[in-house]
């Protein structure tokens, strides 16, 4: 009787896992280890550029579908548009700190959306946060 009853139990794990195989679709997982940088002071008229790197920590190609910015005084770009699983891409950044004029000086903070086929955050927000000083 043991044994019929180890039997049952084999073949039953076994289903188990044919079905949780089956289920488990593979997924995009974007992340990108921190969600904001700051830039410290800037001095208005001076053109700042960062790296961050975009992981893709899911089992299945990331798909960047769109990138945009909160001002037109950001610009952002991600490459490569797809990264496949495991891989790393590139979120650049540029922002402009004399876009809005010689005038425009204190604290500012901009924002990068960019929006992928991740299911479960299908739109990643990242912020750049700076002070600019006035020209001299």
């Amino acid at each position: 009787m043991t044994l019929s009853v180890n039997r049952r139990i084999t073949a039953l794990v076994g289903v188990m896992v044919l079905f949780l195989a089956a289920c488990a679709k593979g997924a995009p997982d974007l992340d990108l280890g921190q969600d904001e940088v700051d830039l410290g002071q800037v001095i208005n008229g001076q053109i700042s550029r960062i790296e961050v790197p975009v992981q893709n920590a899911g089992n299945a190609p990331l798909k960047i579908e769109a990138v945009s910015t909160s001002c037109g005084c950001t610009t952002a770009t991600v490459e490569p548009l797809e990264i496949p699983a495991g891989g790393t891409g590139t979120l650049r950044v540029e922002f402009d700190s004399g876009a809005h004029g010689p005038e425009a000086n204190g604290p500012v903070m901009r924002q990068v959306f960019i929006a992928s086929n991740d299911p479960d955050l299908p739109e990643a927000e990242f912020r750049i946060v700076a002070e600019v000083l006035p020209a001299p």
